[in-house]
């Protein structure tokens, strides 16, 4: 009985379930199937329509409020990650173009700008809706030929970095504008304005392309905007902005100025000093070479320092640790070592130091000799060397000027070879002694191509409105280079160059006929006792940033580190130091000691 009742309950309840669920379900299919139609899937279409209109309506209304903020419209030609057009770019180009066709949108794909969707996607609404909703308003709105283009890569570099050159116009214009308030001004206004600066320089920091500034740095970007266009209201002289836009301009521009003449003189400075390195270096070596008996501090080989038949090599220098280099590297790459000579002129203070680094280092199978100036007897004008006003030591040391001496301080050699300290031997010199001089007294690389590096022009370096220069140079003749030098000393004694040497050096002491240095009067000296060599056997400008290419160093016979960063000092160019390095003995203990490391 009990089961019974039990049983009967169940069913009941069951009942009352499908007559509260089950039957309006039923009624409301039955309701759908008998409406199914046209005017219903019209309906449906309006209820899709009206859901479009809202959404587009939600957009506008948020583009309303940024211009009630004072905020710009976004950029358009702005940097994406990836260089692809995006629809939501074609979007705005669309809807800001009164003719409907899309601007700045090329079909090859050259000129196509792009803009950023998420980071200027509207706030409140989804991007995928947004995206779609535009994506739909496109296919109506945009000519057959953009629809396919959705890929179309942007020009390279074309809008590149736009934002970040926003960025800094804004803090320009910002500092402008702060400029303009009183002195001890503590307004709101002040107080905002320094803060927007200080924000946006935290948040955009050292960033150098658009792809690498943060979401928070746009957002400062806006707010920085809409405190400009504040600004702008608060101050609307224009006048009065250009002006101190102008001040600003030529302020910046002064003090550029003034840091260029700074590094150049610093730069100039470093290349007159000698390294601590290099001062050690020479105090061990004196200090080493006078601990020798009288003896012992004599050169191997002296008999060979006067014969004519073998390879004689000059060197004027002060510096040990460059004389080593062009020696070892003249002697490494040397098919007949055993006929070369070397004769190294240097001062009495650096004579002992000079002399000990070859006893301790001998040049191999070559033969080497040191002398001091100080020793010529027949050099009694010294003061005549030392009348170029300058004050850099480079153009005015009698060490430099010597060269015109050549002759005199070997008066039994017929042709030598005159190296520069600063320069590095890649190649057998021996074809130069096989060189037709044709008469000329000089053979020398030339210097006179337009668009070389090594270009030079007679008046660059020559008075040509003194009219005895004018009348007795052409200014267009060809210029030639020191540094890598074969010159025939016979010839140069019949025509006494030597002697024209003083004369144009001491008419340059009386007026302004050349720059210092020994380039321009041997330009003058020389001048029509020149002969052009191969341009491989000297290249120039390792000494400063000239482009010159590797294929040209590779080729050379004599590379030439002409200009002040020589390849021993820290401002020397690190591309063009291990050509020199490499005849460095950096393992020797003086040089340890001396901290002079590779």
């Amino acid at each position: 009985m009990r089961f019974f009742r039990r049983c009967t309950r169940i069913f009941i309840i069951l009942c009352l379930f499908a007559v509260s669920v089950i039957t309006p379900i039923l009624l409301l299919s039955s309701h759908r199937l008998r409406h199914l139609g046209s005017d219903a899937s019209k309906g449906f279409v309006g209820d899709l329509s009206i859901l479009k209109h809202r959404i587009e309506v939600q957009a506008h209304s948020a583009v309303q409020q940024e211009e009630v903020e004072n905020r710009k419209e976004p950029i358009l030609d702005v940097y994406r990650d990836g260089n692809q057009i995006s629809i939501a770019s074609l979007y705005i180009i669309d809807k800001n173009n009164s003719h409907g066709q899309p601007k700045n949108v090329s079909l090859a794909g050259n000129d196509v700008t792009t803009h950023d969707a998420k980071k200027e996607s509207q706030p409140g609404l989804p991007d995928e809706t947004l995206a779609t909703t535009r994506e739909k308003t496109l296919e109506k709105s945009r000519p057959k030929e953009v629809q396919h283009s959705q890929n179309v890569q942007s020009h390279p570099r074309r809008a590149l970095d736009e934002k970040v050159k926003e960025i800094k116009d804004q803090l320009i214009r910002a500092k402008a504008f702060l400029n303009f308030a009183p002195a001890g001004s503590n307004s709101n206004f002040m107080k905002e304005i320094k803060l927007r600066i200080k924000d946006l320089e935290r948040a955009a920091g050292e960033v150098s392309k658009d792809s690498d500034l943060s979401r928070r740095a746009i957002q400062k970007m806006k707010a920085m905007g809409a405190t400009l266009s504040k600004a702008s209201k608060l101050f609307p002289e224009c006048s009065a902005m250009v002006k101190k836009l102008r001040a600003m301009t030529y302020n910046a521009e002064e003090q550029l100025r003034s840091q260029k003449n700074q590094a150049s003189f610093l730069v100039n400075l470093a290349g007159r000093t000698t390294p601590k390195g290099l001062h050690c270096l020479s105090m061990r070596l004196t200090t080493e070479y006078f601990a020798l008996q009288p003896k012992e501090q004599e050169l191997p080989n002296q008999h060979k320092f006067q014969n004519p038949d073998l390879h004689h090599f000059a060197v004027f220098s002060d510096n040990v640790l460059a004389c080593s280099a062009v020696v070892n590297s003249t002697v490494s790459t040397a098919k007949a070592p055993e006929k070369i000579v070397f004769h190294i002129v240097t001062d009495s203070l650096n004579l002992p130091a000079m002399t000990m680094w070859f006893l301790l280092n001998p040049p191999g199978k070559a033969t080497i000799q040191i002398q001091s100036i100080d020793r010529f007897d027949w050099l009694s004008n010294k003061d005549i060397l030392q009348k170029q006003e300058s004050l850099d030591p480079r153009y005015t040391s009698p060490l430099n000027h010597l060269r015109f001496y050549l002759p005199d301080i070997f008066p039994s050699l017929n042709k030598i070879v005159l190296l520069d300290h600063d320069v590095v031997v890649k190649r057998d010199l021996s074809g130069l002694w096989r060189i037709n001089m044709k008469g000329k007294v000089n053979g020398a690389v030339e210097t006179c191509l337009e668009g070389e590096p090594s270009f030079r022009q007679m008046d660059m370096l020559i008075n040509f409105t003194d009219p005895m220069v004018a009348t007795k140079f052409d200014v267009k003749s060809c210029t030639w280079a020191f540094g890598m030098n074969i010159f025939d000393l016979q010839e140069w004694r019949k025509r006494n160059l030597t002697g024209l040497y003083r004369n144009y050096l001491e008419l340059g002491s009386n007026r302004p006929l050349m720059k210092a240095g020994t380039l321009p009067i041997g330009w003058m000296t020389f001048y029509k006792h020149t002969r052009a060599i191969d341009r491989r056997w000297h290249v120039l400008g390792l000494g400063y940033d000239s482009g010159v290419k590797l294929n040209e160093i590779e080729q050379a016979a004599v590379i030439h580190y002409d200009g002040v960063m020589k390849p021993w000092l820290e401002i020397g160019l690190q591309k063009f130091k291990p050509y020199w390095k490499k005849h460095v003995q950096y393992e020797h203990p003086f040089l340890q000691q001396c901290n002079i490391h590779d």
